[in-house]
């Protein structure tokens, strides 16, 4: 029963992979006066934890997705 679990996995990973190593060209990231060139294979990855890693500080700073444990742990509006 785990043989369709592990197929699908099998199958996301080798698509990823394919769709990292068609994106091996540099691009230019220019903020302002700074310059940074790099390959999108690594482009790619670095901004989705730097987003992921900014979201999560959000929702701690905010409070947002925090439970209630006074209430029942429904989330406070």
């Amino acid at each position: 029963m785990k043989r369709p679990k592990v197929i699908a996995i099998l199958v996301i990973v080798v698509l990823l992979l394919i769709f990292l190593f068609q994106n091996t060209d540099i691009v230019t990231l220019r903020i302002y006066f700074w310059q940074i060139s790099m390959s999108r294979i690594i482009f790619i990855p670095l901004v989705l934890v730097v987003g992921f890693a900014l979201g999560f500080l959000a929702a701690k700073v905010t409070g947002k997705g925090a439970r209630n444990k006074k209430s029942g742990g429904r989330p406070r509006p």
